[in-house]
């Protein structure tokens, strides 16, 4: 799936757009929008189906993103069950929540669908900053690598993701990541995510090639986003907004 995102820096807003043609941007369908909020020492973003209903108790609220006081560590939530049998997070960073004015249709539970981390930089070295996720998917029919196995669609399994290490390019001296033309400005927040090679997972992308997400800058406030099964548009877009704002430790 072929997205892209636009950033509104004055009002700290962020749109998610389907890209509708080959363009890198175009007029797209809107899809999400989130806003970025701080509570003391945290950061928060609220992620919403309405761009004009962007704070906390929304109606139209999907889910939102926490990050810890140095930005390195984000934890994701949603606000409806994504799959039968998740658990719901009872805690004191989800109890803003725990009524039924986010929707009439929406559960008031907060439910903890991933994880991203991002690892300290201590010496400084060259190259994207070095990102883990780990991701609740649901599993369901046809999606096993062994057809003979298959799973109920009632369940889920942890997607781990890393950033794909770049390569040294002698022409240009410096890291590259092939982006396929879908990134044209350098930055430090562009990112490839894929699965680490050996990893058991139930729909067979752990090869460290296949790029289930990519991210990147084209404008000064207009970035690419591209995603494939099994990400959700929402963890994507979660995914992505984690890489805004400065984080010195990291790069």
């Amino acid at each position: 799936m072929h997205c892209f995102i636009r950033r509104n820096k004055s009002t700290s807003t962020f749109y998610l757009y389907l890209s509708l043609t080959q363009a890198l941007t175009d007029k797209g369908k809107f899809l999400l929008a989130a806003r970025r909020f701080r509570h003391g020492a945290h950061t928060e973003y609220i992620i919403s189906y309405d761009s004009d209903d962007l704070y906390p108790g929304s109606n139209s609220g999907v889910g939102k993103l926490r990050s810890d006081f140095l930005g390195t560590k984000f934890v994701m939530y949603d606000n409806q069950k994504p799959y039968d049998g998740a658990k719901s997070l009872k805690s004191r960073s989800s109890r803003r929540f725990a009524t039924k004015q986010i929707s009439p249709h929406v559960s008031g539970d907060n439910l903890e669908v991933g994880q991203v981390s991002y690892r300290f930089n201590f010496l400084k070295s060259r190259g994207p900053r070095r990102m883990h996720c780990s991701i609740q998917c649901p599993v369901g029919q046809g999606t096993a690598s062994d057809p003979s196995k298959e799973k109920p669609p009632s369940t889920s399994s942890s997607l781990s993701l890393k950033n794909k290490a770049p390569r040294w390019h002698d022409h240009l001296q410096c890291w590259c990541l092939n982006f396929h033309g879908r990134v044209t400005v350098a930055s430090v927040k562009n990112f490839q995510l894929v699965a680490p090679a050996g990893t058991s997972d139930p729909w067979g992308v752990g090869d460290e090639e296949t790029v289930i997400l990519q991210f990147g800058k084209i404008e000064d406030d207009a970035f690419t986003m591209d995603f494939r099964h099994p990400l959700s548009a929402y963890q994507a877009f979660a995914i992505c907004l984690t890489s805004f704002g400065t984080k010195l430790a990291c790069e």
